[in-house]
């Protein structure tokens, strides 16, 4: 217990509207996330049970102790309780269907025609439990085989120190199984017996490709080197108000190979956002400055009546 000293009623009263306000400002400024007014029940559900076993008797008492007393780990933490994070393997087929269908074949024209190195970079923005990541690196893997000299990189950033931890595990529920195509789950995922059954692992080799670590997209500047030939900044968007979008999507294009893609998510849009981006089939952009002559085609028309 960190405050003794106080007199802890049964239960915590509601959060005010200006206490909601405190912190509406606090998690915007750090982590840019925007939580609108309607959101006020969501945070006091949140944080509830937390500041109750801190030990402090209010809202008002946490924001205090958060904001003005700065306790970076502290801060870490709250954010870990206000973020949302949900993901699937292979979320998005449609997305994963034209990787392996026009982006992978693209990129070994352009190995074998000698105007890339055999060196594939994927940054998995906003990775929450890790799935995204390993649905990456399990595909990756299938096409660009280490013994043929393919060198694959995948970094997986979040925000939510928690969530990391459990992709680092590289351990799931065996119910998330079934979303993870036949060919990819016998080649790269063990069933657990014994006192893991019930569980799924990664084989090691995969867990291998996968750099994890804490990034707030809201940051001013990114310290990662070089470019990536793909960004998945999927279902984090929503999340941001219009300016904090703008600057997160400007920061990302700055990272991307000029050759390669951005993937967002389904109710996700670049309109009005950037004009660095040229969309190629829904919410999937490349570099607008990038030529056409070296991007994939598109991979679903128009139907003719």
């Amino acid at each position: 217990m960190i405050a003794d000293h106080y007199d802890i009623p049964a239960a915590l009263e509601p959060i005010t509207d200006q206490e909601f306000g405190l912190f509406q400002k606090l998690i915007y400024r750090e982590a840019g996330i925007h939580l609108a007014p309607y959101k006020k029940a969501l945070l006091e559900a949140r944080l509830s049970k937390h500041i109750r076993e801190l030990g402090l008797p209010s809202f008002g008492a946490y924001f205090q102790y958060v904001a003005k007393e700065h306790r970076g780990d502290e801060l870490i933490r709250m954010l870990d309780f206000v973020s949302t994070n949900e993901t699937h393997f292979f979320r998005e087929p449609r997305q994963f269907e034209f990787l392996e269908a026009q982006v992978i074949p693209q990129w070994q024209a352009q190995t074998a025609a000698g105007i890339k190195a055999k060196r594939i970079r994927v940054w998995s923005a906003g990775c929450s439990t890790g799935e995204e990541a390993y649905s990456i690196a399990m595909l990756l893997m299938a096409y660009f085989p280490a013994d043929d000299g393919w060198e694959l990189e995948i970094l997986a950033t979040d925000l939510s120190t928690r969530v990391l931890k459990l992709a680092q595990s590289a351990v799931w529920p065996i119910d998330k199984a079934k979303e993870i195509p036949e060919k990819y789950l016998k080649r790269f995922m063990l069933k657990g017996v014994g006192s893991q059954a019930g569980k799924m692992k990664a084989r090691a080799e995969v867990i291998s490709l996968i750099h994890f670590e804490r990034f707030n997209l809201h940051s001013d500047s990114y310290p990662v080197t070089g470019q990536y030939d793909a960004i998945f900044c999927r279902n984090v968007l929503i999340y941001f108000d219009t300016l904090s979008r703008s600057r997160v999507i400007e920061r990302l294009i700055d990272c991307l190979n000029p050759s390669g893609y951005l993937f967002i998510g389904h109710a996700e849009s670049l309109n009005g956002i950037t004009e660095r981006a040229r969309h190629v089939i829904p919410t999937v952009y490349a570099h607008a400055a990038a030529s056409c002559a070296n991007q994939a085609p598109q991979l679903w028309r128009r139907q003719e009546r």
